[in-house]
């Protein structure tokens, strides 16, 4: 363990100076050491015998590596896409802004998760498409090919986390929130709430390819029919969707890593495991998902060959539809 003095420089104590002990009360990397000069957060408490303050290594400030980090992600961003790396940029914030300032105080206020998340994923789902890739068909085609599948996403995920008999207590979390709140929030429902987050941030990519994969097809070929363009599209797909599956899985298997590692030292029987609710959420989460993803390719790829090879007979509407593709 390290013992060292700190001044406080912000808050009632700025200016003080404090001893404290950083790796006797908390799991420390023998790797990592504090120097003199780095800034850390502590917590100060008061004795309320004696009314002595002491302070106590509370993490390390991480701030100015993450906005290093999110600058340096900016700029390669801006380099390798230009103007829709910024437009992409525009649309993370957005939707952070949504999720923050929007679905998180609705649900907060006691309006039920799963019918906030619907309606504030609908509207960053717009915001970011539109801005990201403009006003043109492609966009609008994958706007509602996303809403589509959304819907089937949620409505395969309330028939498993039923079926299952999951309660949304899956995470420890959500025993401090039950805590915290003074009004009864069925968290089932922010479950399957956050089930369709998860799988928006998936499903963006997915169907606005598919789209533009289809009206590309058919700027090569005007003369192509709906169903030669339907097929060619899902060639496409299928491949992009074996590969979005299986990041997606890899993905939370990543995330559950050290509750793998675990289970691997001892004689676990999983099959006895799964049953257990937190490890149930993560496998209905990632295979309700997924099999949301399934189902957006097929729709979007067909809406899109639909709207492609019948795109001449829309008349003036198209002045407002915009282009096919851009």
């Amino acid at each position: 363990y390290q013992i060292m003095l700190v001044e406080i420089l912000d808050g009632s104590q700025q200016g003080q100076i404090y001893q404290i002990v950083y790796g006797t009360r908390q799991v420390r990397n023998e790797k990592i050491h504090i120097n003199v000069g780095d800034q850390i957060l502590v917590t100060i408490s008061q004795n309320p015998v004696n009314n002595e303050y002491s302070a106590y290594f509370t993490d390390f400030v991480r701030s100015p590596a993450l906005l290093w980090l999110f600058i340096i992600f900016c700029i390669v961003s801006v380099v390798i896409s230009g103007w829709k790396g910024l437009r992409s940029l525009i649309g993370i914030l957005l939707s952070l802004f949504v999720i923050i300032f929007i679905i998180l105080p609705g649900i907060r206020d006691g309006r039920d998760p799963l019918l906030v998340t619907i309606l504030g994923a609908a509207l960053f789902i717009s915001l970011s498409m539109y801005i990201i890739y403009g006003w043109n068909v492609k966009t609008h085609t994958a706007f509602i090919g996303s809403l589509i599948s959304v819907t089937i996403t949620g409505l395969l995920a309330l028939v498993f986390v039923n079926s299952t008999r999951l309660t949304g207590f899956g995470d420890e979390n959500v025993f401090y929130i039950a805590q915290l709140t003074s009004f009864q929030m069925d968290f089932r429902n922010l479950l399957l709430a956050g089930i369709l987050i998860g799988t928006l941030g998936v499903l963006d990519d997915l169907v606005i390819s598919q789209s533009s994969a289809i009206f590309e097809l058919f700027r090569q070929n005007p003369e192509i029919e709906l169903m030669a363009l339907f097929k060619s599209g899902m060639n496409i797909g299928k491949d992009h969707i074996a590969a979005t599956v299986n990041t997606l899985v890899l993905a939370y298997a990543g995330a559950s890593l050290p509750m793998l590692l675990l289970f691997s030292f001892h004689n676990i029987d999983y099959s006895l495991i799964v049953n257990l609710e937190f490890l149930a959420e993560e496998i209905v989460r990632t295979l309700v998902g997924s099999l949301g993803l399934f189902a957006a390719v097929p729709l979007t790829t067909f809406l899109a060959a639909l709207i492609a090879v019948n795109y001449k007979k829309f008349g003036d509407i198209k002045l407002y539809l915009g282009p096919l593709n851009e």
